[in-house]
């Protein structure tokens, strides 16, 4: 189990990570804070720290990431057919962490108000159905779909 979820988390953690930092300079904002931003979820005072804060954001997303991975692969493994439909089992993935971390946990976390802004559904919801959702259900398929003897 160790290898599908390192390697979607290696994959979809760059993934989604990247388009934020795309997504953030698109938007006239600094990357360092938006990891900073990242790194205060579980760190409140880490948007003071610096270059560490900004590290400890990357650190953050990884590790979310690596608990969406490990949650996918329990499902498959609970679940195996699931893997038989990568790209529908991928939607439906993407779909539920999107919602938990928007509609769930940011708004606690954060305070944020529901529903969130119409741009940050749009992106969100691509991340979490393209660059994480879908590519982790062909990576879980990859590693542990059964393989005639």
């Amino acid at each position: 189990m160790l290898k599908p979820i390192a390697t979607a988390t290696a994959i979809c953690g760059t993934l989604d990570i990247l388009f934020a930092m795309i997504l953030t300079l698109a938007l006239g904002r600094q990357v360092p804070n938006m990891l900073r931003s990242v790194a205060s979820g579980p760190f409140p005072d880490a948007t003071q720290w610096g270059a560490g804060g900004a590290i400890l954001g990357l650190v953050v997303h990884f590790a979310l990431m690596a608990v969406m991975a490990t949650a996918l692969v329990l499902l498959v493994r609970w679940k195996p057919e699931r893997l038989e439909t990568p790209l529908a089992t991928g939607i439906a993935f993407g779909v539920i962490t999107y919602f938990a971390m928007n509609w769930v946990v940011v708004p606690l976390r954060f305070g944020t108000p529901l529903p969130p802004k119409t741009l940050s559904m749009v992106t969100q919801g691509f991340a979490h159905i393209v660059l994480v959702g879908i590519p982790m259900a062909y990576v879980a398929k990859r590693y542990l779909s059964q393989r005639p003897a």
